[in-house]
């Protein structure tokens, strides 16, 4: 996930929806409160947690431009993957 000025955020959940609303709505302190982490803008599914987990510190050990290069193989503009998910 980022924010407009795209500052980068990891993480894992056994939920993405509820997980991004989470973060779009500002409900969990921290880092994605502080920063206005909201957009969702790259994932990746897998069924075994034990995976996701290995996959998420893979990342967060990554430089900032390999995360990139991650991010725009599959969204180069950045947009926002769950931005149709959630009405107002």
């Amino acid at each position: 996930m980022t924010n407009r000025s795209k500052t980068l955020y990891t993480g894992v959940t056994n939920d993405l929806y509820r997980r991004v609303y989470e973060h779009k709505q500002k409900l969990i302190p921290g880092f994605t409160q502080k920063y206005n982490i909201n957009r969702l803008v790259y994932y990746q599914e897998t069924s075994d947690i034990r995976e996701a987990i290995a996959r998420e510190k893979q990342i967060k050990g990554w430089l900032r431009a390999k995360k990139i290069a991650l991010i725009e193989s599959i969204n180069p503009q950045w947009r926002d993957l769950s931005a149709d998910w959630f009405e107002t």
